[in-house]
């Protein structure tokens, strides 16, 4: 399994890369193994100034329907546009192609409440 070490990690199975005060997230690379294959991805949250935990979409996967969950408070501000036509893309390339979403973060300090790369690895282990 991939766990990059430029990204950080939540305990529901998201992963951030913070640029700036901008964040790309996703689902790793452990969550989409788990699920299966991925047939579609709803999120309907751009533009939604929204709370760290809270739900900001979904994925459908061939076994199961799970929530994504957002790891740091802010706005949703994109969508990846591929997922509609591409949802396999977060099976294939989740800390690439199969990104979710972009997102402006309220408070930076937050990030140091994720996990690292290390942290991560050993909680899915």
């Amino acid at each position: 399994m991939n766990f990059p070490e430029n990204l950080r990690y939540t305990k529901d199975h998201e992963w951030v890369k913070i640029d700036g005060d901008e964040a790309t997230v996703g689902i790793t690379d452990f969550a989409q193994r788990e699920l299966g294959d991925i047939v579609y991805v709803e999120i309907e949250s751009v533009g939604k100034d929204l709370k760290a935990g809270e739900i900001f979409g979904t994925v459908e996967a061939v076994k199961t329907v799970s929530d994504l969950y957002l790891p740091l408070s802010g706005t949703v501000n994109e969508v990846n546009p591929n997922l509609n036509s591409n949802p396999e893309a977060v099976n294939n390339d989740p800390y690439g192609e199969g990104w979710m979403i972009k997102m402006k973060v309220s408070n930076l300090a937050d990030v140091d409440g994720l996990l690292s790369a290390q942290a991560y690895q050993n909680l899915v282990a």
